[in-house]
């Protein structure tokens, strides 16, 4: 009980204060070990750095690189949980009110709601505004893809598809791992997360050292990813967007994407706009073609994003309101209550 406790006031603060600045988030030294690792374990296959690497043309060793891509997923994951638990162990030895508290905090820095819309909005500002080139620069903290010649619709698109996948995996996936384990498993869902924004990239350097990371994270996102998109409906469907095509686009459309998970939602938000998200994007100035998703029933106009958080607000209730009753049930069930 005391977790779905720590679940609801983790939320709340979350929607109060989102990520404060000037605050070093756990995630940010996940990343910095993932950066030193990812450094170190090159070092010892090729004795050099990757740029080393590529300068004096030395043949890549693809298998020792998946292997140690492993062990840095494993290394990552593990130890992740193992401190967040063991941090939770010691607090509740000194008294069980600290345990809980920390507990609370580490949720609240786990969930990622506010800060979402807050950084999806500065985009909407700057098109709101006419300021084009101010949107490709907020939008381009958001996204992968080159920014620089996106037009406003395009601008737009890319920020409603932000918004839409990270509901699954900064919002709604975290809450279900919290609610299978706590604090602990939530954090490592979050190394998960964090691997696959680092190292789970296709090009030269990374092709292979971050294989398991991707996979993992395609494993660790296809429940939640599902979960999300029927969560996202029933938003729709409060929110009286169109609820049919939401139903209807995440049926035919929800696997038009690389990642198996990725476009779930996003099918769900295209649906219930009636707009058309995907098609070819440029990252590091080479073009990707990406299927389309969803109908392009009218143009993507920067309204969308608005439209796009509050399916993201709404998702969210819903999502934490059936997380709290999945660890209740835990907690009947083994306590027999």
């Amino acid at each position: 009980m005391k977790l779905v406790c720590a679940m609801l006031l983790g939320f709340v603060l979350d929607l109060i204060f989102g990520d404060p600045h000037g605050l070093v988030h756990p995630v940010q030294i996940i990343g910095w070990f993932i950066d030193k690792l990812k450094k170190g374990m090159q070092y010892l296959i090729y004795g050099c750095s990757y740029e080393e690497v590529k300068e004096k043309g030395i043949e890549r060793k693809a298998g020792m690189e998946k292997a140690a891509g492993f062990f840095l997923m494993l290394f990552i994951v593990a130890g992740t949980y193992a401190v967040i638990y063991g941090i939770l162990y010691v607090a509740g030895m000194i008294h069980p009110l600290l345990r809980f508290c920390l507990e609370t905090f580490f949720i609240y820095q786990i969930l990622a709601t506010k800060s979402l819309k807050k950084e999806s909005m500065k985009v909407y500002k700057k098109l709101k505004e006419g300021d084009l080139l101010g949107a490709r620069k907020e939008v381009s903290y958001l996204v992968g893809r080159d920014t620089e010649n996106l037009d406003e619709s395009e601008v737009a698109k890319a920020d409603v598809e932000t918004i839409a996948e990270n509901t699954a995996d900064g919002v709604i996936a975290p809450m279900l791992f919290i609610a299978l384990g706590g604090a602990p498993l939530g954090f490592a869902y979050k190394a998960v997360n964090t691997l696959d924004s680092m190292v789970a990239y296709r090009n030269d350097e990374l092709i292979h050292i971050g294989f398991f990371s991707a996979k993992m994270d395609d494993i660790c996102n296809f429940v939640p990813a599902r979960f999300a998109a029927v969560m996202m409906m029933l938003a729709a469907f409060f929110l009286r967007f169109d609820f049919k095509g939401a139903v209807r686009i995440f049926k035919r459309d929800r696997f038009a994407h690389l990642s198996p998970n990725s476009a779930q939602t996003e099918a769900v938000a295209a649906g219930a706009l009636q707009i058309q998200l995907g098609v070819t994007h440029n990252y590091f100035g080479k073009a990707v073609v990406k299927p389309t998703i969803g109908d392009a029933i009218r143009p993507v106009e920067y309204e969308d994003i608005k439209r796009t958080n509050q399916l993201l607000y709404v998702s969210a209730f819903l999502s934490m309101a059936v997380c709290t009753l999945i660890t209740f049930l835990i907690y009947v069930q083994l306590f027999n209550v």
